[in-house]
């Protein structure tokens, strides 16, 4: 008797609630982005077992949605066929860097400054040296 396990979407929900800045992310760490996509999860046979609307996917089975009760993205993946280079919680971390650093940069432009300088830091924190005209 063997066991037959059917694939199915995860949602992982995340605290980030912009999609401008989700996208410039998942684009500087190089991910071919595509907006309003079908994911699906194909079983045996290439029978769909599941089919969810992302707002932003990288993959047929990797995605974001926006969750309307939260009003934050959730990662939508199967993680059974999960075949990122990196572990679901490393491309988290990274994409939620990349998040805050485009968010940040955002603001500081609305503020009128511009970024001077920008390092990644050993502890992977980001330090901007930022300037405006008086």
């Amino acid at each position: 008797n063997s066991i037959l396990t059917m694939s199915h979407f995860s949602r992982i929900k995340t605290k980030i609630r912009h999609k401008p800045e989700l996208e410039e992310a998942l684009l500087l760490l190089q991910y071919d982005v595509k907006e309003d996509q079908e994911l699906k999860v194909t079983g045996p046979h290439g029978i769909n077992h599941e089919v969810v609307e992302a707002d932003l996917a990288i993959g047929k089975d990797v995605g974001f949605r926006m969750n309307p009760v939260s009003g934050e993205y959730e990662l939508v993946a199967d993680l059974e066929t999960w075949n990122q280079p990196i572990s679901v919680e490393r491309f988290l971390d990274k994409v939620n860097q990349q998040y805050a650093r485009m968010t940040i940069h955002n603001q500081v432009k609305k503020m009128g400054f511009q970024v001077e300088e920008e390092w990644e830091m050993d502890d992977n924190s980001i330090e901007l040296t930022v300037t405006r005209w008086v």
